[in-house]
């Protein structure tokens, strides 16, 4: 054994990575609970893959299977429910944790220099994980999905000049079909995730090479923040929360397992009171409070400049913040608090309007 190890030791140098990670110092104080999202976030990732290849053993993606394959996927197949189940709730769950860590780093301006290029990554991840949730959405080809994926590319087209190119480029064609369905999961299972680990390779070697960050109180007054070693004691606490996770998600996935709605009929009209998945709520009711026009200009050109100076003013959020210890520091944690209340409130209306 111990010739074995050498030998690999030889070749791949594991111990240096060993020693890395016993000498790496996490900060301790009151925020540290929020760094566990972040491996929450792989957690789910990992659940998403892992479920997502067994699905893809059994699904098909045409026109005429997708939706009967779905459904034996959930009444034949052995626990093939129960698979499809922690996939959406895994799902679910990621895009929460998504959100729930940009907003602590948000909060805590854990975005300062040198990290900028840190939250740039973390807002393209959540773009990506979005439109995973987004690609997703349709496969079941059911009744509501396809509804809600006319509805949502059917968006792009109030964007000036390269709309109409860009939703046909989501539909490939002019309606959705099973063209769109067979591009969304290629979209799904292949490059997405593709360019996810990509996004997450970098993002993971900035946080390593830069260092968590620590209160922006305490490095204001050069204080020494207490830290935990890497490993073991921060990798015990964080296998902890991940079997909580994992045991909640389980959970939720047994109790409540998610419905299939009847086949799509591209020829049927779209059933009442479509909405589009959660997290894109707020945007859907916000695109409802404009009128058609303002100043003969589609008042859904108009929020859609809206939404994306918005997402742009998140993207670059260190360098509108960078200088987060003056009264603009202030400024700018009021605006983002106002979003989240607005968002949410847009959300709660959409639901129940």
């Amino acid at each position: 054994m111990n010739k074995l190890a050498a030998w690999f030791e030889e070749r791949l140098g594991l111990s240096a990575i060993v020693r890395f990670g016993t000498h790496k110092e996490v900060p301790r104080s009151r925020h540290t609970v929020w760094s566990y999202t972040g491996s929450a976030i792989l957690v789910f990732f990992a659940v998403q893959v892992a479920t997502g290849i067994l699905l893809a053993f059994y699904y098909r993606p045409t026109l005429e299977a997708a939706n009967a394959s779905v459904e034996r996927i959930m009444t034949e197949i052995t626990l093939g429910w129960v698979v499809r189940s922690v996939h959406s709730w895994s799902a679910t769950f990621m895009i929460i944790t998504v959100f729930v860590h940009l907003v602590s780093i948000a909060l805590t301006k854990a975005y300062r220099k040198p990290r900028e290029l840190t939250w740039m990554t973390g807002v393209f991840l959540l773009a990506v994980t979005l439109f995973f949730g987004f690609t997703g959405y349709l496969l079941p080809w059911d009744e509501v999905s396809l509804a809600a994926t006319k509805v949502g590319t059917d968006l792009p087209k109030g964007i000036p000049v390269v709309g109409p190119w860009a939703t046909r480029l989501l539909r490939g064609g002019d309606d959705v079909t099973g063209d769109t369905l067979s591009r969304f999961f290629i979209l799904h299972v292949s490059v997405l995730p593709l360019v996810l680990l990509a996004l997450l390779a970098v993002h993971v070697y900035l946080i390593q090479k830069l260092g968590m960050s620590v209160p922006l109180k305490a490095e204001l007054r050069g204080e020494k923040v207490p830290s935990y070693p890497f490993w073991p004691d921060f990798v015990i606490r964080e296998g902890s929360v991940w079997l909580v996770l994992l045991g909640v998600l389980v959970t939720a996935a047994v109790l409540f397992a998610p419905s299939l709605g009847p086949p799509a009929d591209l020829m049927a009209p779209a059933p009442p009171g479509i909405r589009p998945e959660w997290y894109f709520l707020f945007l859907f009711q916000t695109l409802k409070l404009f009128p058609a026009t303002v100043l003969t200009v589609p008042g859904e050109t108009i929020a859609l400049v809206h939404i994306a100076l918005g997402a742009l003013a998140l993207f670059l959020l260190p360098f509108i913040d960078n200088r987060p210890e003056r009264g603009k520091g202030k400024v700018v944690t009021a605006a983002f608090v106002a979003f989240l209340a607005y968002a949410v409130a847009m959300s709660v209306w959409s639901l129940l309007s």
